[in-house]
C-alpha cells in the first residue's frame, strides 16, 4: 500500500508533492510522461511522516539512480488542475538541488526512467533544456518558468489554476 499523501474522495484529489530544481551549465532537469507533452521539475509526492526533502533525495535516488544535496526551498505552490476527471488541489514545494556525482547521469540530452504512482509504472523522459530556451517548453505549472527566468532571493509563493 502506498503511503504516498494523495487522497482520493468521490469529489476531489488532495495531492503533496516536492520537486528538485536542479541547473547545471546553464541546463535545467525536467520530466515528462512518455505518453504526454508536457514537462515538470522532477519530484515526487511525499510519503506519510517523511520530510519533504528526503522526499526529493528518495524519488531522484528511485527514479534516475542519482544522489543529491538538497540545498533550500526556492517556492511553494498552490496548484489547481484536472487530474482526470476530477479536481486536484496540490500543494508543492520547489527546492534547488545539486548532484553529488555528476557520472550517475548523462549531462546533456534526453534520458528514460520510470516512476511508479498508485502501484501503475509510469515512463518518463527527463531531458536537459538551456534556460535560454525555457519560454519554449511547455512546462508545468506554467508561472514556475516566470520564477526559474527571474530568481528572487526570498522563498516565493504562487497559485497556479489550470482551467
Amino acid at each position: 500500500m502506498s503511503r504516498d499523501i494523495l487522497f482520493r474522495t468521490d469529489d476531489f484529489i488532495f495531492s503533496y508533492r516536492v520537486a528538485g530544481i536542479l541547473i547545471e551549465n546553464g541546463n535545467i532537469l525536467l520530466q515528462k510522461p512518455k505518453s504526454d507533452d508536457g514537462y515538470a521539475i522532477p519530484g515526487g509526492h511525499v510519503s506519510f511522516g517523511e520530510v519533504s526533502s528526503e522526499t526529493l533525495i528518495r524519488e531522484y535516488k528511485e527514479e534516475i539512480h542519482a544522489d543529491i544535496y538538497v540545498d533550500k526551498l526556492l517556492y511553494v505552490g498552490e496548484i489547481f488542475f484536472p487530474w482526470g476527471n476530477k479536481p486536484c488541489q496540490q500543494i508543492g514545494l520547489y527546492y534547488s538541488v545539486s548532484l553529488a556525482d555528476k557520472t550517475q547521469i548523462p549531462m546533456s540530452g534526453t534520458f528514460s526512467a520510470f516512476d511508479e504512482l498508485e502501484n501503475e509504472r509510469i515512463d518518463l523522459d527527463f531531458i536537459w533544456v538551456p534556460l535560454s530556451q525555457l519560454k519554449n517548453v511547455e512546462l508545468y505549472p506554467t508561472n514556475v518558468k516566470e520564477y526559474l527566468l527571474h530568481p528572487r532571493d526570498s522563498v516565493e509563493h504562487f497559485v497556479y489554476r489550470e482551467t
